[in-house]
C-alpha cells in the first residue's frame, strides 16, 4: 500500500498498541497457484504471537493448496475507517464544493512466510493461544486432543503459523495539513456520529497530539 511521510507509523509501539485495540480479525492473501486467477482472500481471526500469528481454518477451505505452495502471504487488518466527504476539507476561504474527499483508516498489513499445522497437539496449542486472545474470560472446556468435546472436532480444521517477516503500518487522517484543519475534521466526525467515526476522530486527534504541525 502507499505510505507517505507523513502517513507512516510513528514507530512498531503506535501499531503495535492500535492492534492490540482491535479484535484481531483480518484478510489473509495468498497468490492463486493459477496466475491468470485473482489472489485467494480468506476473512479470519488471528492472534498475535511474539513473532507469528496463529490462526485456524477449516479443512474443506479452499485456500489449502494456495497456502501450501505460497513461500510469502499477506495478512491485513484494517479499521477506524471513515469517508470525509469535499465539504469538509475545502481551502479556507474556497467554496465547499471544490473541496477533495478522501478516506481515513488505520492499516497494517504482515508480510509472512506461512506454515500448516495438522499435528493434534500443535492445533491444540493454536487452539489454546486463540481462546486464551479472544476468549479471556474463559468459560470454555479444556481443549485436549483426546478428550472431548474439542479433540473430536480437530481433524475437521488445520491449524497455520505465519513468520511474520516484515510489517507496513499506515495510519491515514491528514497529518500533512494545517492543525486547525484536522481539528474541524474530528469535530465533523463526532457530529456525524456514522459506523467508526468516532474511531476515526480519536485516532485523528492521538496523531495530532503526537505530531502537530507537520514539518
Amino acid at each position: 500500500m502507499l505510505i507517505h511521510d507523513w502517513d507512516a507509523a510513528l514507530d512498531a509501539a503506535e501499531w503495535e498498541a492500535w492492534l492490540a485495540s482491535t479484535d484481531h480479525f483480518g484478510v489473509l492473501a495468498v497468490g492463486n497457484l493459477d496466475p491468470a486467477q485473482a489472489p485467494v482472500l480468506v476473512p479470519t481471526h488471528f492472534t498475535p504471537a511474539g513473532d507469528e500469528l496463529l490462526f485456524h481454518l477449516a479443512r474443506p477451505n479452499p485456500v489449502w493448496p494456495h497456502l501450501e505452495a505460497a513461500a510469502e502471504v499477506r495478512l491485513a487488518v484494517i479499521g477506524d475507517y471513515a469517508y470525509i466527504p469535499t465539504y469538509w476539507r475545502a481551502k479556507a476561504g474556497g467554496p465547499d464544493e471544490d473541496g477533495v474527499p478522501t478516506s481515513y483508516y488505520a492499516a497494517v498489513q504482515f508480510f509472512c512466510r506461512p506454515r500448516v499445522i495438522d499435528d493434534p497437539e500443535s492445533k491444540v496449542e493454536i487452539l489454546d493461544a486463540q481462546l486464551a486472545d479472544l476468549q479471556p474470560e474463559g468459560r470454555h472446556a479444556r481443549v485436549d486432543a483426546d478428550e472431548p468435546p474439542y479433540g473430536r472436532m480437530l481433524s475437521g480444521i488445520r491449524g497455520v503459523r505465519l513468520a511474520v517477516l516484515r510489517v507496513d503500518a499506515k495510519f491515514k487522517y491528514d497529518d500533512a495539513n494545517p492543525v486547525e484543519h484536522r481539528e474541524r475534521v474530528a469535530r465533523n466526525l463526532d457530529d456525524r456520529g456514522h459506523g467508526l467515526d468516532a474511531g476515526a476522530a480519536a485516532q485523528q486527534r492521538r496523531r495530532l497530539a503526537a505530531i502537530g504541525n507537520w514539518h
